[in-house]
């Protein structure tokens, strides 16, 4: 029996007042009676120039999946997008997870498809999806197509950061930089490069829940509404077939993907987000996974930020399955995917058409290593840096702390003429963690100091609590935990202190005396907040530190018995 059946059959007066509300919409009941309502989760949203386009994705999945017999319900949440929402968008993820998942528990629906696209709307999802466990395929809008400037390809976010930094020392004028905003993002879809985005719809396809070789169809290429299209039949065919997440986000599963955001050099933001939604599952994924995984996984794709191209190329030269089929000895090929199928099968069809853009495993642009995870007593449950898109010189370093107590901080004075900062200085920004904005914002990529800038020094050792955009470059620590609002060491660091960063050692170290850091946290008091009610301050209270995926610990089962589903009472509204 269908799950929309108890809605919806028999002659009680209650499923006579269901069958006339779908009526009032101009359905007849009576046609559909038996067959699976699908639900369309739908991320579009004005406010979010990423998924713009999924008006149009949903129009091809409702095709599908009338195609396949079901009845579609489409149905619209929260959209996070990454240039509106502040101070975060990552404040509002596991908000949108709640949204997704208690429409999905409180509906008929047998079956869902979502549509997502902008960096944390395909994480906010496969949570909900996770913790929903009904029958679920992905599908996103795709990147936005490639724009240039002066003759020349421009990634969104990379090389606004980079040319940002051009106008601050003076290479660039404002003129210029004035013609590069009305050209960078020259249509609907999400960042162009190996950024957040990118990286967790790869991901998603990585992990089995979206359709082989979709997630880096252009937002603009047809063939992104043909997949629409896929989705909406095969959603059909998996309820039919009770194929559910729990079936296909296995602990393989997770590995596949980490595999695979290491041979993307991918975002620092998906080992946050694969830890939340491994975290549903009740699946416990630690850092020392990410780091145990990348000692051994080849960095293959040259993708901005880390390596040259964009998108396009990537799609062209094969997308996720040929960087897959790459690594396909490291691989749990018997993992299942919505198609019914293993990642095996899939990988059996897979080519890759373009060595310039996935390298072979013989030639890759790193043999391991792109993310790595640093643990000491600055971070003693670890911090993440991007290996791939840092500085080789400033892999081993060991220099003295320019502390900014907050962001405000930080932007009031990092390009004072008088802040006294060199090439060997390690800059440290606190108070942008989880709890400490709130959000968790991507603060972590503190510029470079104009007066270094002026010098040609385009990089230093930066080291903070908070994130930073999947588009972002540079060596930059992240994610360190305990945040330093939750009282970890970072709090206690002062002006002058010196740090010593050690890639190599997976070693990060505050060299200042036991004794003195006793003595500074007994000195020490935890941040008061304005947030004195609503969302943010259930945010505050409820937040798990980065290590362990920042969900809401409520939202998180402790056993496996919280993993059940508990279905709605169908009776009276």
């Amino acid at each position: 029996m269908l799950r929309s059946e108890q809605w919806f059959s028999g002659r009680t007066d209650l499923a006579f007042q269901h069958r006339s509300a779908l009526r009032s919409m101009g359905i007849d009941p009576q046609f559909y009676a038996g067959r699976p309502v699908i639900g369309i989760a739908n991320s579009w949203s004005e406010l979010n120039n990423c998924n713009r386009n999924l008006k149009d994705v949903a129009e091809s999945v409702r095709r599908g999946v009338l195609a396949a017999g079901g009845l579609p319900l489409e149905f619209s949440t929260i959209s996070l997008g990454e240039e509106f929402m502040k101070p975060s968008a990552m404040l509002y993820r596991n908000l949108m997870a709640m949204d997704v998942e208690e429409t999905l528990r409180s509906n008929p629906v047998d079956g869902v498809v979502l549509l997502c696209n902008c960096d944390k709307t395909t994480p906010a999802q496969l949570m909900a999806a996770a913790s929903a466990d009904l029958p679920a395929i992905q599908i996103n809008g795709g990147p936005r197509a490639v724009s240039r400037w002066r003759g020349e390809a421009v990634g969104s976010g990379t090389d606004i950061w980079r040319y940002w930094d051009e106008v601050r020392a003076g290479k660039i004028t404002l003129d210029e930089w004035d013609e590069l905003e009305a050209c960078i993002a020259c249509s609907a879809g999400a960042c162009n490069t190996m950024g957040t985005a990118s990286t967790m719809t790869g991901l998603s396809e990585a992990l089995g829940m979206m359709l082989p070789g979709t997630s880096s169809i252009p937002a603009t290429d047809a063939r992104r509404l043909a997949s629409a299209e896929a989705a909406g039949r095969r959603i059909v065919q998996m309820v039919e077939q009770d194929l559910r997440p729990s079936k296909i986000l296995t602990p393989h599963a997770f590995d596949n993907a980490i595999r695979t955001l290491l041979a993307l050099g991918g975002s620092t933001n998906a080992v946050v987000h694969l830890i939340a939604i491994a975290g549903r599952l009740n699946y416990t994924l630690p850092l020392s996974r990410f780091d145990e995984l990348s000692r051994t996984t080849p960095f293959l794709v040259n993708l901005a930020p880390s390596g040259k191209l964009l998108m396009d190329a990537f799609h062209g030269a094969g997308g996720i399955p040929a960087v897959m089929n790459e690594l396909r000895d490291l691989l749990h090929l018997d993992s299942l995917t919505v198609t019914g199928s293993t990642v095996g099968q899939h990988l059996d069809k897979a080519r890759c058409y373009d060595r310039e853009v996935i390298r072979e495993r013989s030639k890759p642009l790193g043999e391991a290593g792109a993310l790595a995870i640093v643990q000491g007593n600055l971070a003693p449950h670890g911090a993440v840096i991007k290996a791939s898109a840092a500085s080789k010189h400033l892999m081993q370093h060991r220099g003295r702390a320019v502390v900014f107590e907050n962001y405000a901080d930080m932007l009031a004075r990092v390009n004072d003429p008088a802040l006294p900062v060199d090439e060997h200085s390690v800059l440290v920004l606190k108070q942008a963690g989880p709890k400490g904005v709130p959000g968790f914002p991507e603060w972590g990529m503190i510029p470079v100091p104009t007066k270094l800038l002026e010098r040609g020094i385009t990089d230093v050792v930066r080291i903070s609590d908070s994130r930073m955009s999947g588009t972002s470059f540079g060596t930059v620590v992240l994610h360190v935990s305990p945040e330093a609002a939750a009282g970890g060491t970072l709090a206690l660091v002062e002006n002058g202190d010196e740090i010593e960063l050690d890639v190599p050692a997976r070693r990060i170290h505050l060299h200042v005396a036991d004794d003195v850091l006793a003595k500074r946290r007994a000195a020490w008091k935890p941040p008061t907040t304005a947030h004195l009610r609503g969302y943010p301050r259930l945010y505050i209270d409820h937040v798990l530190q980065a290590h362990e995926g920042c969900d809401f610990d409520f939202l998180r089962p402790r056993t496996d018995e919280e993993l059940k589903f508990v279905p709605p009472v169908v009776g009276r509204s």
